[in-house]
């Protein structure tokens, strides 16, 4: 094989290489992946004693922005007492971007 025809090949496969990074760059994490991240950073305030994720995906408005988010929600424990919590974490980069404590039915 001759120098530019292995210098074609090496160009080809750099660019198909470059094309398929930025398309898995752009696909959403997974609901589970999301969900991991929001117990990690709760676990940081105290026990967590459940949680719970929506699996797809949903947009919604906040701040005048637009974002593809997950919806889930965190039980835990402070002071011997359950407090609960719903969060929105963003589907392509896992950053939380809202929560909300709910108040307890029961």
């Amino acid at each position: 094989m001759n120098w530019k025809k292995a210098l074609g090949i090496l160009g080809l496969g750099i660019t198909i290489g470059y094309i398929v990074k930025s398309k898995i760059n752009d696909m959403p994490i997974q609901a589970e992946q999301a969900l991991k991240i929001a117990k990690e950073k709760f676990k940081e305030g105290g026990a967590v004693s459940g949680s719970w994720i929506y699996m797809k995906s949903e947009e919604i408005t906040l701040h005048g922005l637009n974002y593809l988010v997950y919806r889930g929600g965190i039980t835990r424990t402070i002071n011997e007492e359950n407090k609960q919590y719903e969060f929105y974490i963003d589907a392509h980069t896992g950053t939380i971007i809202s929560t909300e404590e709910t108040s307890n039915i029961i």
